[in-house]
């Protein structure tokens, strides 16, 4: 059962990136700088920090980690897609906004993920 739950996570994680990626897309037309990607990869650290903060803290369940952290969070973040629009980036010749996109990432989206971790422990 946890498999199948794990599954259909996952593919809501991946409808909702697509529903998100889409939608700020759509409002910043004009930017070459992946925005989108960079705010679903914090985001869905920041959930997966309170997900393991409150497992780790609290006595969550760890089904319920596995679910909603490797299924959904896995599906809705996407290291994959920030790595090629890095790339994309380095290829056009905007070598300064693919240093920024990929120390961006990284760096925001582990800070996210201590903030839940963080916010999760004050609960």
């Amino acid at each position: 059962m946890i498999v199948l739950a794990l599954a259909l996570a996952g593919a809501f994680g991946a409808v909702a990136r697509f529903a998100v990626d889409s939608y700020v897309k759509s409002k910043l037309r004009t930017s070459s700088f992946p925005w989108a990607t960079v705010g679903i990869n914090i985001s869905g650290s920041l959930l997966l920090g309170f997900l393991a903060g409150l497992v780790l803290f609290d006595g969550g369940s760890a089904d319920l980690q596995t679910v909603v952290g490797t299924g959904l969070c896995g599906g809705y973040t996407t290291f994959s897609t920030a790595s090629f629009e890095t790339v994309r980036l380095i290829q056009t010749g905007k070598h300064v906004a693919a240093l920024s996109n990929a120390v961006s990432t990284v760096v925001l989206s582990i800070g996210a993920c201590a903030a839940g971790f963080a916010l999760a422990g004050a609960i």
